[in-house]
């Protein structure tokens, strides 16, 4: 009994040992856990902003806008009808900036030279683009007066450019809201003007337009 008893007890310390071994190696097809990523500081670099374009600015004009050169004045005895109108299509062509094609029909001028005071209603046709008024005369014998009134006048857009040129020294871009010629009333607000300044900045304008095609422009 004592010989079996002792086989037994050195069996069972062998499988202690054998135990204790295996557990102190890893499974077999065990991976090691992976360390964990270091996380990177983030970057404190300025981000780039564009800088705001610097324009030319227009060159402001250095003489006064030039009068129109208007041709076909009649004769110093032709007809006074003739000679009325043509004063008027010439003042209209000098207000507008520019000569250019212009008619003018009034109704019932032909009788003009008859003494006395007459008053007309005329129509002046200026590069396309017609306003209304009023004309009297004052006929005497020998002699005649007259007057044409209206409260309307023509201009072209480049006298109004112009004119905003001379009033804003840092203007890069003058943008007017009006056709190539236009027709406005002296009472109206004026012709809508944007300045772009040589700091890209838009500012807004006003062009009035007397009845002799005077400019002056303000802030909106």
């Amino acid at each position: 009994m004592r010989g079996r008893l002792a086989v037994v007890g050195l069996s069972a310390l062998a499988v202690f040992l054998l135990s204790a071994c295996s557990d102190s190696k890893p499974d077999a097809g065990s991976t090691p856990s992976p360390s964990a990523p270091s996380s990177s500081a983030p970057s404190s670099a300025p981000i780039p902003t564009a800088s705001t374009p610097t324009l030319t600015a227009l060159p402001t004009p250095s003489k006064p806008w030039p009068t129109p050169k208007v041709t076909g004045e009649p004769a110093s005895d032709a007809p006074l009808a003739e000679r009325i109108t043509f004063a008027i299509s010439k003042q209209a062509q000098i207000a507008a900036g520019k000569a250019a094609t212009t008619t003018v029909k009034c109704p019932g001028i032909d009788k003009v030279e008859t003494a006395g005071n007459h008053e007309l209603t005329c129509t002046v046709t200026y590069g396309g683009k017609s306003y209304g008024g009023t004309l009297t005369v004052d006929a005497k014998q020998y002699s005649a007066s007259y007057k044409f009134t209206s409260d309307s006048v023509a201009i072209v857009r480049a006298k109004v450019v112009d004119a905003v040129q001379r009033t804003v020294a840092d203007a890069a871009k003058v943008t007017c809201t009006m056709d190539d010629v236009a027709v406005v009333k002296h009472s109206d607000s004026g012709i809508a003007c944007d300045v772009t300044t040589t700091a890209n900045a838009v500012q807004p304008y006003k062009a009035q337009v007397s009845g002799n095609g005077q400019v002056l422009v303000a802030k909106a």
